[in-house]
Order: structure tokens, then C-alpha cells, then sequence
């Protein structure tokens, strides 16, 4: 019997594999905003090898310890804005919902990207009300 390939958590519509499970597996995002739903989806599945792999060394944290006590139940993810400034540079406004200690949240970002030897890479972002 065939498993179905689930839909992907980042909202797009398709399967994980056909979406952001390509970019987990190493395959490059094409744009800023494919990056930062892959980097969404990365934060549901726990990837944080990857989190790290694609954010810009100069904002990087050493480890983001996904696994700390709560961990957020992500719901959920809405793109607002994909807006590119030049060829290597771009923000993506966000918003995704996701419950802690049973109470449900909104994280709302306009994330900075910048590509770097023909990868995008999430450089930090400013949490909007």
C-alpha cells in the first residue's frame, strides 16, 4: 500500500515533498519567499539543522534548543507580502498562528532575506503588532 504524502505545514497547498521537503533535502529556494515558508515548515518538523544552515552567519544564533519545554504548536501560516528590493535582497511578511500552554498566538514578522552564492538566506526581522 502507497502512503499519501501529507500536505505541506507552510500552507501552499501541496505535498511536503513536492513543496518545502525538496528544500529541507538540500535544493535551494528559489526566492525569498519560498525560503521563509520552507523555513516555517522547518520550525513544525523540528529541523533546526536547517534553521541554522539558512540564516545569514552575521545574525545566526548558535542553537535554538527547538526542543525546550513547551514547544508551540504551529497552526498555521499566512503569507502577506513578498516584496524583492534588488536580485539578492527581500522581506516577506508573515503571519503564523501556533498555541503555547494552551493559549493561541500570532507571530506577525517582516523577515529580511539576502541571497549569498545563489542561496537566500533569512537575515532577522522586525515582529509587528
Amino acid at each position: 500500500m502507497k502512503m499519501l504524502d501529507p500536505a505541506c505545514a507552510c500552507g501552499s497547498g501541496h505535498t511536503y515533498a513536492a513543496c518545502c521537503g525538496r528544500f529541507h533535502a538540500g535544493e535551494p529556494a528559489p526566492d525569498a519567499e519560498t525560503l521563509m515558508r520552507s523555513r516555517y515548515s522547518a520550525y513544525v518538523h523540528g529541523l533546526e539543522p536547517y534553521l541554522l544552515a539558512t540564516w545569514h552567519a552575521a545574525t545566526r544564533p548558535a542553537a535554538l534548543e527547538l526542543d525546550a519545554s513547551p514547544r508551540p504548536q504551529w497552526l498555521g501560516l499566512a503569507v502577506k507580502a513578498h516584496v524583492p528590493s534588488d536580485a539578492s535582497h527581500a522581506e516577506v511578511e508573515f503571519i503564523a498562528r501556533y498555541k503555547l500552554n494552551g493559549r493561541a498566538f500570532k507571530l506577525h514578522e517582516v523577515s529580511r532575506f539576502e541571497r549569498l552564492d545563489g542561496r537566500w538566506l533569512y537575515v532577522g526581522g522586525e515582529i509587528r503588532e
